[in-house]
C-alpha cells in the first residue's frame, strides 16, 4: 500500500465506532497486513504479548485497547512489557475509544490526541508498511490526504468527461486542478475575505445535485477574473460577486470547467472540508504532480523531495553566506541594509524545477532571514523586499509548472503570515501579479540567458502556455543590474540506455558542436554543460546541481574535465555521495552527489561536504576528491609492478567450440587424446552462476591425429563457413584456420579470474582461481601465474574504489578494463612480509567460500546474505591492504580515493 491508501484507511477506521477486541486487527490491517497475517494474531499464533488482550506484532507494534481513563497507564506497561523488548516492537499504542496515545520506542517520540483526530497522524506509523521516511513527510499527513482526495477527483473527472483526458485538453484539465487548490487554500485562510467559502458556495448553489456544479465553479472563476468595477456589466451573479478578483491570469483564458457527477461532486467537497491552512509547499507539489501523472499515479504521496537534501545544495551555494554575513553584521544598521540590498537582488534559478521545491525552498529560507534582519534594525513590519520574480524556473511539463508557480504564491502568503501578521498579508496579497517566472518548455533547448537574463530589467521568453500567459509570456520589469545568480536543481539523471530518441538529440545538438566525446553520457550533462554557458556568460554567477556519481567516474570523468577547461570553470564545492530517495520501501534511492561550479577566476578555497562535516582543500578533481585536474589514463603496463592482466581467449566461432555436456564427456572417454584441447571455459556466468561450460580450444603448436580430424572437422567447417560470411575482412581472413580461436591467450597455468562487468550491488570483485587447464573466454580478463598476492589485491575495497571510479560503469554496473583499472592502480611497494600477509588473506578468502559449497559466487556476495565467515575474511584483507597505505583503516572511500590519487600523481608524474 501507498501513503495516500494507508491514509484512507486510517481515516475510515477513525470514523467508524470503535471495537475494543477489533481495533488492533483493523489498525494492522489499514497499514497493509494481509488478511492470513491477521488470522494468525487473533488465533494467537503469532501474536507474542505477555498483557491480556493486547497484540503484539513481532518487529512492529504492540497494541492495547483499555477501559475509559486509562490509557496512560496501559502505555506505560506496554512500555514496561519485557516483550516489547525482546520482540523489538518499534512503537507501542494504547486506546480507549476516546483518547489515544502512542510512542516510537526508538525514538521517543508521542502521539497524543483524541481518538477521532489520530487518523491526522497516520504518518508516524508508517514503516508499519515499510515506509521509512523523512520527518517532512512523516509530518505531513495532511498534504498526502489532500493528494489522494484530489486524486480520486482527478480521475473521476477524467472518467465523466473523456474528452478532457484527450492530449488536447489534458492541459485545460491540469489547469482546473491548480485553480481548485487556490480557490481551497484562499478559502481556509480568509484571502477569500468577508466570509466567502468557495466550498460552501458550490454546495449550496448546486442545491445536493450534480447537474450544474460545472456552472457554479465556472461562475465564481469568472467573478475571481473579472475587476469588481467589471462585474455590473458582466453580469457577475450575485452570489459569486462577493469574491474578490484574483488576476494573476490564473482565472484567464478558457474558463471551461468539466462536468460534475454526483461522486465528483462528492470527492470536491470532501476536499473542500479539509484544513487547507496545513498545506507545506515544500513537499506538496512534488506529491500533487503524481495526480497529473499516469505513470506516478500508482505510487502517490511518495513524490516529494526531502528538504534537508535540497539544503544540501543551496546551503553551500549561497545561504551559508548569507546566514554568515547577517551574523558579522549583528545589529550595525548599515551593514544589515547592504545584506537587504543585496538579497533583492538575488535570482534563484532552477533549469528543472519540477514543482518548484528547490524554489519554494530557497524562497522561505531568504525570507528568514530577511526577517531576522528587519528585526535587527527595528522594522518587524516591514514588506520583503525579496520579489518572487527573482526566483525562476523552467519545467517541460505544464502541471509540475503550473504548481511550482501556486507553490511559491502559497509560499509568500505563508511568509508574510508569518513574519508580518495576516492582516498585513491579506491586505497585499490580491490580486496577484501576473507576471510569469516559470517557464514551460525544453531546458536543453531555451536560451538560459533570455530566461534568467544576468543583468537588465527584462526578461524575453519564448515557451508554453502558462497561468494563460502568451506565447512569449510576460515582459519581467524589474532593475536588477548587478546582482547575483545561482543556478541549482535536480535535473533528470537517465543513463544512456534509457534514453528517448528526443534526450538523444537534445545532447547531440548540444554536445555535437564542441567535438567532445558525449555518446555515453547521461542526460543530466545537458545541464552540467548550459550552465558552463550560463556562468561563461556571467562571471558573477555559480551553480550547484545534483546529479549521479556517474558523471565523474570513467570516461564521464574525462568528458567533465574537458568541459570545465573549455568554458573555464573549477568545481568549487561537492557534497560527496548519498542516497537521494523518497520511499525506501520501493526505492532504494538512487547514489547521488552534488557539484558546485563557478568561474575559475573566483574559485578562492575548494570545499568538500558530507552530511556531517566541511573540508576546506586545495582542489577538487574530475573524480570529485581532493586530487590535481588530471584524469587518469590508460596504461600498457602496471604502474606499481603487478602481475599482468590480460583478456582472456577470443573465439569468435558463433559457439560451434562449445560443447554440451554430453559432448564434452563422450569426447574425453572416447579419445583420451582429446583431454588436452578439451577446457572447462569460464565466463561471466559460469563463474557468478557455477555453471559449467567445456569448449574446444586447440594451441598454435598442437597437431591432431586422423582421428581427431574426422570426428571434429564438420566443427570446423562450421566455423570456416561462419567467418567467410561475415562483413569484417578481419574476421574472413580468420576462416583460413577455422581450428584455431581467434584470439588466443591460453597457457598451462594457474590463472586469476576477473570479470569484466560487474554488478554495484556486491561490496567486493569477485575475482577467482581456477586451475590450469581453465580457459578464460574474452572480454572477461586472467592474470596468468597470478599469485595470492594479486587475488587479495584484486579482491580488496581499495582495488573496488579505485575501479569504480576511474573505469566507470555499463548503465550501473561496473565495468573493468585491465589499462584502466589494474594497469594504473596505484600500490606502495610491497615488501616480502606484505606479500605473505596478505597471501593468508587471499587462502582465508577462498576458505571461506568453499565451506559454504555449492553455494555459488552470486549465492557469496549478495549484499543480503553475506556468509559472516566470508565477510570477514574480506575485511581482514581490507585492514592488511590499507596498513600498508597508512598504517591503519581508512575513514571512508573519500579519503581511499584521496590517497590513491596521490599516489598515482606521484607516481605517474602528473601535476
Amino acid at each position: 500500500m501507498n501513503p495516500v491508501e494507508i491514509g484512507d484507511a486510517i481515516s475510515d477506521l477513525a470514523q467508524q465506532p470503535f471495537d475494543s477486541v477489533e481495533f488492533p486487527f483493523q489498525f494492522l490491517e489499514a497499514f497493509g497486513n494481509k488478511k492470513t497475517a491477521l488470522d494468525r494474531l487473533r488465533k494467537g499464533n503469532t501474536n507474542q504479548s505477555d498483557l491480556p488482550g493486547a497484540v503484539l506484532q513481532r518487529s512492529h507494534i504492540h497494541i492495547a485497547t483499555c477501559p475509559t481513563g486509562t490509557v496512560g497507564d496501559t502505555l506505560t506497561a506496554l512500555r514496561n512489557s519485557p516483550k516489547t523488548a525482546s520482540q523489538k516492537a518499534r512503537f507501542i499504542l494504547a486506546t480507549d475509544g476516546d483518547r489515544f496515545e502512542a510512542e516510537d520506542v526508538t525514538t521517543g517520540e508521542t502521539v497524543v490526541c483524541d481518538y477521532p483526530d489520530f487518523a491526522n497522524h497516520f504518518g508516524f506509523f508508517l514503516p508499519l508498511a515499510g515506509i521509512t521516511t523523512v520527518a517532512q513527510i512523516r509530518e505531513s499527513s495532511f498534504d498526502i490526504r489532500a493528494t489522494g482526495r484530489l486524486n480520486k477527483l482527478y480521475v473521476t473527472l477524467l472518467q465523466d468527461n473523456p474528452e478532457w483526458a484527450s492530449a488536447d485538453r489534458r492541459s485545460d484539465m491540469n489547469h482546473f486542478m491548480a485553480r481548485l487548490i487556490f480557490c481551497f487554500f484562499a478559502e481556509d485562510t480568509d484571502i477569500f475575505h468577508s466570509g466567502h467559502k468557495f466550498t460552501e458556495t458550490v454546495e449550496r448553489m448546486s442545491s445536493g445535485g450534480a447537474d450544474n456544479t460545472h456552472e457554479v465553479i465556472q461562475e465564481l472563476f469568472r467573478a475571481m477574473n473579472t475587476p469588481l468595477a467589471d462585474r455590473t456589466a458582466a453580469g457577475i451573479k450575485t452570489w459569486a460577486n462577493g469574491f474578490p478578483y484574483v488576476n494573476g491570469q490564473l482565472f484567464s483564458g478558457n474558463i471551461d470547467v468539466p462536468r460534475f457527477s454526483r461522486t465528483a461532486r462528492g470527492y470536491l467537497i470532501h476536499i473542500g472540508n479539509l484544513d487547507w491552512t496545513k498545506i507545506n509547499p515544500d513537499i506538496f507539489g512534488s506529491m500533487i504532480q503524481a495526480v497529473a501523472d499516469d505513470e506516478e499515479r500508482g505510487a502517490l504521496g511518495m513524490h516529494y523531495t526531502s528538504v534537508p537534501n535540497i539544503l544540501k545544495v543551496l546551503n553551500p551555494l549561497f545561504l551559508d553566506d548569507l546566514r554568515a554575513k547577517l551574523e558579522e553584521a549583528g545589529d550595525n544598521a548599515r551593514k544589515l541594509l547592504n545584506l537587504r540590498s543585496r538579497m533583492a537582488k538575488i535570482r534563484v534559478f532552477d533549469p528543472a524545477c519540477g514543482s518548484g521545491n528547490f524554489l519554494v525552498i530557497a524562497y522561505k529560507q531568504m525570507r528568514k532571514i530577511e526577517a531576522e534582519l528587519n528585526t535587527r534594525r527595528g522594522e518587524p513590519d516591514r514588506r520583503s523586499e525579496i520579489p518572487l520574480t527573482n526566483f525562476r524556473g523552467i519545467e517541460l511539463r505544464d502541471f509540475p509548472a503550473e504548481i511550482a508557480r501556486l507553490a511559491l504564491i502559497i509560499a509568500e502568503y505563508q511568509c508574510d503570515v508569518l513574519y508580518r501578521g495576516q492582516k498585513e498579508a491579506l491586505a497585499e496579497f490580491l490580486p496577484l501579479d501576473s507576471q510569469n517566472w516559470i517557464t514551460c518548455g525544453n531546458a536543453l533547448r531555451l536560451d538560459w540567458l533570455s530566461i534568467c537574463p544576468p543583468t537588465g530589467t527584462g526578461a524575453k521568453v519564448r515557451g508554453d502556455d502558462l497561468f494563460e500567459t502568451p506565447l512569449d509570456q510576460s515582459e519581467i520589469d524589474f532593475e536588477n543590474a548587478g546582482g547575483e545568480t545561482y543556478l541549482c536543481g535536480n535535473p533528470p539523471y537517465i543513463g544512456t540506455k534509457y534514453q528517448t530518441k528526443q534526450q538523444k538529440s537534445d545532447l547531440s545538438d548540444l554536445f555535437a558542436p564542441l567535438s567532445l566525446k558525449f555518446g555515453n553520457l547521461d542526460y543530466v550533462g545537458g545541464w552540467f554543460l548550459k550552465s558552463a554557458h550560463y556562468l561563461l556568460a556571467d562571471e558573477a554567477a555559480e551553480s550547484a546541481l545534483v546529479t549521479t556519481t556517474s558523471l565523474f567516474q570513467g570516461e564521464q570523468a574525462e568528458l567533465f574535465h574537458a568541459l570545465l577547461r573549455k568554458y573555464r570553470l573549477c568545481i568549487s564545492w561537492c557534497h560527496e555521495t548519498f542516497k537521494w530517495s523518497n520511499q525506501a520501501a520501493n526505492n532504494a534511492g538512487v547514489a547521488c552527489c552534488i557539484v558546485g561550479m563557478k568561474p575559475h577566476s573566483r574559485s578562492g578555497d575548494r570545499r568538500i561536504y558530507n552530511d556531517t562535516s566541511m573540508r576546506s582543500v586545495a582542489n577538487i578533481g574530475p573524480y570529485l576528491v581532493a586530487m590535481p585536474d588530471i584524469v587518469v589514463s590508460k596504461k600498457s603496463s602496471p604502474i606499481s609492478g603487478l602481475a599482468e592482466m590480460t583478456y582472456g581467449s577470443m573465439s569468435n566461432d558463433d559457439n560451434n567450440f562449445t560443447l554440451s555436456f554430453s559432448d564434452y564427456h563422450e569426447l574425453r572417454s572416447s579419445h583420451p587424446e582429446n583431454e588436452s584441447i578439451l577446457h572447462r571455459s569460464v565466463g561471466g556466468n559460469e563463474f557468478v552462476k557455477g555453471i559449467f561450460r567445456a569448449a574446444i580450444y586447440i594451441d598454435d603448436r598442437a597437431s591432431l591425429t586422423e582421428a581427431q580430424l574426422d570426428r571434429l572437422s564438420p566443427v570446423f567447417e562450421r566455423v570456416k563457413c561462419y567467418r567467410s560470411d561475415s562483413n569484417r575482412e578481419a574476421t574472413r581472413k580468420l576462416a583460413s584456420t577455422p581450428w584455431l580461436f581467434a584470439e588466443r591467450r591460453h597457457a598451462q597455468a594457474r590463472k586469476l579470474f576477473i570479470p569484466q562487468i560487474m554488478s554495484e550491488r556486491r561490496p567486493y570483485l569477485t575475482v577467482g582461481l581456477l586451475d590450469e587447464s581453465d580457459l578464460v573466454i574474452a572480454p572477461h580478463m586472467q592474470i596468468l601465474g597470478g599469485t595470492l598476492a594479486d587475488f587479495a589485491i584484486a579482491s580488496s575495497l581499495m582495488h573496488h574504489v579505485w575501479v569504480a571510479t576511474v573505469c566507470g560503469k555499463l548503465e550501473t554496473r561496473i565495468r573493468y578494463s585491465a589499462t584502466l583499472g589494474w594497469n594504473t592502480f596505484p600500490l606502495p611497494k610491497l615488501t616480502e612480509q606484505n606479500k605473505a600477509d596478505l597471501t593468508a588473506c587471499a587462502e582465508n578468502i577462498l576458505l571461506a567460500r568453499e565451506a559454504h559449497f555449492p553455494a555459488t559466487i552470486a549465492d557469496l556476495y549478495d549484499p543480503e546474505a553475506m556468509p559472516e565467515n566470508l565477510r570477514r575474511a574480506h575485511e581482514a584483507n581490507d585492514e592488511t591492504l590499507e596498513r600498508i597505505y597508512i598504517g591503519r583503516r581508512f575513514k571512508n572511500d573519500t579519503e581511499r580515493l584521496e590517497k590513491l590519487f596521490e599516489l598515482y600523481t606521484k607516481m605517474t608524474g602528473k601535476k
